[in-house]
Formats: structure tokens, sequence, C-alpha cells
């Protein structure tokens, strides 16, 4: 592989009026150069005068091309011949008068090893700068000095001092705009501007996809270049595609004064091979290291958004400071989602709930979003458990000041997750209460769907997990995961592979539990069931009972909306049933259906009818003891 001096940025190309003319002034000079030659070559005296002298004390595009790419003086001129023929069409028909028995009008190498002078056959090696970076190409046939030379477009509008962008990048490649960094990650910026200035490629890892970015694009900025993203995803799967890639990639570096930036996303070994495809400098960004490379680099931490710097960035765009600070403790985004957030609640909008909707794309495919819709007056519960989940709520409100404020983060990072198990029979109120805290503290729940996170695939289960989990860290949703003792169970005795990936499955879940930040809450009706290592990392345990017929009265008070025309209906009585208050709802809903089609206010006679259906649906028929009283 060739060397690419990545020292055309030193040329500084001054960004005045006068260098676009000062450089067109120099590609004449130098193209009618060549043309001079070749004119001589067929026994010609050039005719008029010389070609105009180059400007002093400053480099042209020529300058920048044959530094970076270490042109030796003839192929520098078989460049200016292939751009020359494009420019100047005497050049063009001088071109053909010399080539008239073999019959080719464009330049050949042919032509340019018995005009020019210091000629090479190596030139047009494989291996030198003209094909290697691409600046021309050859056109078909038998023989390699007689094939045509064409100079590549971009190369050509770059010599003329037009910046355009290689076609071989367009929708592979793009810019990234420089946004304003917080502190800690301007540092992070720095150390990889140190990196390229001294030819090594960096790796930047952690922290949100966009602060990476972000990153990114403010250490092209200390190196005065700008930051040139390849989405890894968007990479071509052949090995010679790719290397045709990293060759456009370091040409257009030059060309365009860019970084090359290559954003791993999930496919971090594409990510890898380009890399070390790559002669130039070159930024890595990916949540977590990656392994393979073959050549060295150096790993930097992005590090995620302190809450100091999240409160600021909600200030200055303009919110309210205890509304910033609240939302910053809670809702752990990136700079581009809080930003966006901060627009759509301008005026009189909610931040709170900006953020809330800003949050929820990175959870609602692996999770079923429920929107809570029961309060505290519609538990019924014993005052304990009532107090256990006000202690809940309290918890998750004042964590930020217990942790961050009075130091317990600094102590530990284990434990600091709020786990809570709510077990009890079916029924018995444990997902209304969890729609209960969700409301209260006015933040997302969802409850977690196994078919889309448990996979037969070994490792692919922890992956969904961890995307549920850090999707759930950044939003601050509620995490429901229903009937948990599927996903939670026991591990068991290694007999085989299967026993030892399910129980490195629960392993993870028990760790990344113990590790979040965040309100997760787990419902089963069979406790034993669960792997005592994971109760004992739970904060709470939360015992639903089955209700009693005082409960189970109160809950028939409440079970009806206001709005529902009721006779006659008497809580005492149908308290006499024992079912749960799930199935309680289930009775009152069939009930004011059954009343609704006979056009009457919701009777007893209507709520036997319902409870009899719903006891045929479970084979339990109701007793005379049950329903005594009721007509």
């Amino acid at each position: 592989m060739g060397d690419l001096h990545n020292e055309g940025h030193d040329l500084t190309v001054a960004d005045t009026a006068g260098w676009e003319a000062a450089n067109q002034q120099a590609l004449v000079g130098e193209v009618a150069r060549v043309r001079a030659a070749l004119e001589r070559k067929l026994g010609q005296e050039p005719p008029g005068p010389p070609p105009p002298a180059r400007p002093a004390g400053e480099a042209m595009a020529l300058d920048v091309i044959v530094s970076a790419f270490g042109l030796s003086p003839f192929e520098r001129d078989i460049l200016l011949l292939a751009a020359g023929v494009e420019l100047d069409g005497a050049l063009a028909a001088l071109c053909a008068r010399a080539q008239t028995g073999a019959g080719v009008a464009a330049p050949t190498f042919s032509l340019a090893l018995a005009a020019l002078d210091e000629a090479h056959w190596s030139a047009l090696s494989p291996d030198r700068p003209l094909r290697l970076w691409r600046l021309v190409s050859l056109g078909a046939s038998s023989s390699l000095a007689a094939a045509p030379l064409t100079i590549d477009e971009r190369v050509l509008h770059f010599l003329a001092g037009v910046q355009t962008t290689s076609a071989g990048l367009r929708g592979i490649a793009r810019p990234i705009e420089r946004t304003p960094l917080p502190p800690g990650r301007a540092d992070s910026a720095r150390l990889i501007a140190a990196c390229i200035r001294e030819g090594r490629r960096a790796e930047l890892s952690g922290g949100d996809a966009d602060g990476r970015r972000g990153v990114a694009a403010a250490a092209a900025s200390v190196l005065e270049l700008a930051a040139l993203e390849l989405a890894a995803a968007d990479l071509p799967a052949s090995a010679e595609e790719r290397l045709d890639l990293a060759r456009l990639v370091e040409r257009e570096a030059v060309l365009g004064g860019f970084l090359p930036v290559i954003d791993a996303g999930e496919s971090g070994a594409a990510a890898v091979a380009l890399c070390d495809l790559l002669a130039s400098p070159c930024v890595v960004l990916t949540r977590d290291p990656l392994r393979q490379y073959r050549a060295p680099l150096t790993r930097i931490d992005a590090g995620a958004l302190s809450e100091a710097d999240r409160c600021r960035m909600l200030v200055e765009a303009g919110r309210d400071l205890a509304d910033a600070a609240a939302a910053a403790q809670q809702f752990r985004l990136d700079s581009t989602a809080l930003q966006a957030a901060a627009h759509l609640a301008a005026g009189n909008g909610s931040l709170w709930d900006a953020l809330r909707a800003q949050a929820r794309p990175g959870l609602d495919d692996l999770a079923q979003r429920i929107e809570p819709a029961a309060g505290w007056d519609d538990l019924v519960l014993p005052a304990p458990i009532f107090d256990t989940l006000r202690q809940i709520a309290l918890q998750v409100r004042r964590r930020s000041q217990v942790y961050e404020d009075w130091g317990f983060a600094g102590k530990s990072s284990r434990g600091l997750g709020i786990s809570a198990l709510f077990t009890g029979p079916s029924g018995t109120g444990k997902t209304t209460a969890a729609e209960v805290l969700a409301a209260d503290l006015r933040l997302d729940l969802y409850r977690i769907d196994l078919s889309a996170v448990v996979s037969k695939y070994i490792g692919e289960t922890e992956k969904n997990l961890r995307r549920v989990f850090d999707a759930a860290d950044e939003g601050g949703a509620v995490l429901l995961f229903d009937e948990a003792d599927a996903l939670f169970g026991k591990r068991s005795e290694v007999k085989d592979s299967h026993d030892r990936y399910a129980n490195i499955e629960v392993s993870y879940l028990l760790q990344r539990m113990e590790a979040y930040r965040g309100l997760a809450i787990l419902t089963t009706n069979r406790r034993e069931a669960l792997d005592p290592a994971f109760l004992r990392r739970l904060r709470f345990v939360v015992q639903f009972p089955f209700p009693d017929a005082t409960q189970r009265a109160e809950i028939w008070r409440r079970i009806f909306p206001a709005q529902t025309p009721l006779d006659g209906i008497d809580a005492v009585r149908l308290a006499q049933m024992s079912v749960p208050g799930g199935t309680i709802r289930n009775i009152a809903l069939s009930a004011a259906f059954f009343a609704a089609d006979d056009g009457a206010s919701v009777t007893m006679r209507h709520v036997l009818r319902a409870a009899r259906a719903e006891h045929a649906k479970i084979e339990k028929p109701l007793t005379d003891t049950e329903i005594a009283g009721w007509t």
C-alpha cells in the first residue's frame, strides 16, 4: 500500500476571492507548459507568449495534490495532461495529431513517456499514486501504454478550484455538523485531535451516538478539518469494493479537508475492516470498544452527559432552571434529544412530557407502552402495602439527591436500581399498582414483551435485554416484567450447553437489574420459582393479598365510573363473591354491556349474569352463598 501524506492541509488555501483567480492562472500556466512539451515532440515551436508565471507565496490546488499524494514530476505532468484535454481544446487536438497512427484521440501513457520530462515506467503502476488514489483511470485497451488516460471528475474540479464530493461517496458519506460540547467531552475531542495530529487512529466509545458524533466533529474542528461520517451499516460487503471505498475516503480526506469518521453502529466487524484499510488517520465511533484491529489505535471514552451538563443544555435552550433541573435528573438523553425536547416544549409546553416523547423510540420496538389510567384512589389494599408503594415513589423522586448529592453513588455503583417484586394471586392489583406508580411519577410504563426479548440464539437474549435497559436508562421509563418467573427463573444445575447459557442469561439479568438506576417492577404469582439470588437484589418485595370481603366491597364501590347509571347495586352483597379485583373489573364491564343492550341502568341482575359468564369461563360454578340476596 502506498503512503498517503496527509499534509495537504498544511498548505493552507487562502479563503479569499483572489485565490480562485490565482489558482486558475497557475493551472492555465501548468497546462500550457505541458502543451508546449507536446508541441516540441511534434516538432512545433510553441506559439505565443510563454506561460504565465506562478503566483508566489500561495499554495495552489495542484500543490496540495502533489504534496499530499507524493507525485513525482512525471506523475504531476501526466495528471496535468489528462486535465488539460478537458480544459484546453488545443491540447486535445494536439493529442489526436500526435497519435494519428494509433487512432487514439485521448492522451495515453505512451504519449506521456515520449513527450514529458523525467519519464518513468512505474508511474502507472497500481501501487503508485495516480492509480492507487484513483487520480486517473485507464480506458479499455489491450496495451497499458495505449490505454486512454482519464482524470477523475472530483480531481479535475479540485484542480480548477471547485469543491464538490466524489460520486462514489454520495449516499454513503455525510458531513457531521459541529455542535457545542460540554466540558468533559471537549477534553475527549482534544485527545482525539492530538492522536490524529500524530498520525494515529482513535476509537471513541461510550456515551450516546449523537454525543460521539459531536466529539468527532469538535476534534476535526481543532485540526481545522470537517468530519466526514461513514456508517458501517452502509459499507459494501465485498473486500474489493471496501478497498475501493477506502481509497476514495482517503482521497476525499485530502481534497475536501475531512477527517474520516466511521460509525460502527451494530456493524463492528465492518467498521474494523474499513479502519484497517485506511492509510490515513481516522476515528471509529462505537458504543463499546471493538476488537480485532490489525494496527494499534488509541481508545478514548466519550462519557455520558452528566446531570449538570443536561441541566445546562436545557437552560441554554431557554427552559426554566427548576424545570431543567428536575428533567435532567430523570432523563439521561443525548444532546440532540434534549434540544429537540426543549424546542418541542417552547412556549407553554411541558418539558417533562416532551422528554418522555423523545425517549420512546428506543423502547417501542421491544416493549409495549401502557398508558396509565389508574390513580391512588383506584387501589384497594391494606395500609402497609400502600405505605410501601408510597416509599417506592419517594425513592424514585429523591434518588438523585441521595445518590449524587449525598454521595451514595460514589460509594458503590451496585445496588442503585430501584427494583420491586409484586407477588400474589392473579387479579390482586399488581399491574394496576405499576400503573399508579408510573402515573404518579409522570413516567412512561413499558411492559416487556418476552417474545421480542428472549431468543433461542446464543447471546441474543442478553443483547436484547441490554437494549431494553439502555433505552430505559436514557428515558427514565418504568419497566414492567409481567410474569417475571418466565424470565428470572432459578438457575439450574448445568447438564448441557443449553443449561449453561440459560444460567448466563439469568446472571446477566441480575447484574443489569442491580445496575439499573430506574424503576423496574416485576410481577409474578409464583414467587417460589424466582432465583433466590435475584430476590436478594430487590429493593422491595410487595405481597398482594387476596382481598377480603371488606376490601372486595370497597373495590365494588369504586369499580363503576361516575358516568355509569346504576340501580340498586349493593356492594356488600356483591362482596360475598370470592373473586380478586381483576375478576371484579371483568364482571363489572360485562354487566355494563348487558345493561347497555337492555337500554337500562346496571342492576344486580346484570351483574349476576356477568358473574355467571365469568365463572363459566374458568369452569368454577357460583355458590348459593356467594349470590344470596342478589335478586
